[in-house]
């Protein structure tokens, strides 16, 4: 099954919005597992666990697996969400981009090694660099657009000969030419609304993995209103306020709390 019709259902079943990010940092886990790096499958699955009926998507951010060398604690953890949560489908957040082979090695590490249902990209380098990955049948490329950092203004705000700007641009691209089997999807900063919608205006249909809600400041409701449309789904992604909800034993039931108040806020948005 494709990645848009995956999560389409999962967001239906689950009626949800939400996504959680799952960026383990062992300084920051739970008293009695701080600093303990060989905890982070173990800390993760729990959080899956505890909040798998609440989500349209689970997304593990790979750098945080690799700078504790646990990327086999990724690679159990995926085949756990894959287990437990098989209707939830899983986004690597990996930021890739390059060209060819190795291109083409990323893709594999993905969607082989990782069995990711779709992975976010860079498109900086060009269509050739996300390509190899288009190889992959139903399984979804998100690029980045207008990322949720003060600094992604810095090269996306730029505007170009014809006078839109570099994340217009993209938009534009991924909504047509790019969008070869209908699979691409935008990574969008809920801490810029306006620009958001902007983006919604230019690929009308496409997903929309929406970080920056919860620790970042974006605003939830106003995310949900620049963004989501019946038929154009939104991913909202919120990783710390969830993960690091409560230091205690029950650590899992306090994130569980901020994602359902979360998820609930989002709902009512599009009401």
């Amino acid at each position: 099954m494709h990645f848009p019709s995956r999560l389409a259902e999962a967001s239906a079943r689950h009626d949800s919005l939400l996504c959680v990010g799952l960026d383990p940092d062992p300084a920051k886990f739970p008293a009695g597992w701080k600093g303990d790096a060989s905890r982070i499958h173990d800390f993760c699955a729990r959080i899956v666990d505890a909040t798998k009926d609440l989500v349209c998507a689970f997304k593990p951010q790979i750098a945080y697996f690799a700078a504790h060398r646990a990327e086999d604690q990724l690679e159990r953890l995926m085949a756990y969400i894959r287990r437990v949560a098989p209707d939830v489908p899983v986004i690597l957040d990996a930021k890739r981009g390059d060209i060819g082979a190795t291109a083409a090695q990323y893709a594999r590490e993905a969607f082989e090694r990782y069995q990711a249902d779709a992975v976010t990209l860079s498109p900086f380098m060009g269509f050739d660099s996300i390509e190899p990955y288009l190889g992959y049948d139903g399984r979804g490329l998100i690029l980045l657009c207008r990322t949720s950092n003060p600094g992604g203004s810095d090269l996306q705000a730029q505007a170009l000969a014809d006078g839109s700007l570099l994340y217009e641009h993209i938009a534009r691209l991924a909504a047509g030419p790019w969008n070869r089997g209908g699979r691409l999807g935008l990574v969008v900063g809920a801490t810029f609304p306006q620009e958001l919608a902007r983006v919604r205006e230019l690929a009308p249909t496409l997903p929309l993995l929406i970080p920056g809600v919860g620790a970042q400041g974006g605003d939830a409701a106003a995310t949900v209103r620049a963004a989501w449309r019946p038929g154009a789904p939104i991913i909202v992604n919120s990783s710390r306020a969830v993960l690091y909800a409560g230091q205690g034993d029950d650590f899992a039931s306090q994130a569980r709390a901020v994602a359902e108040s979360t998820r609930r806020e989002l709902n009512a948005a599009r009401a």
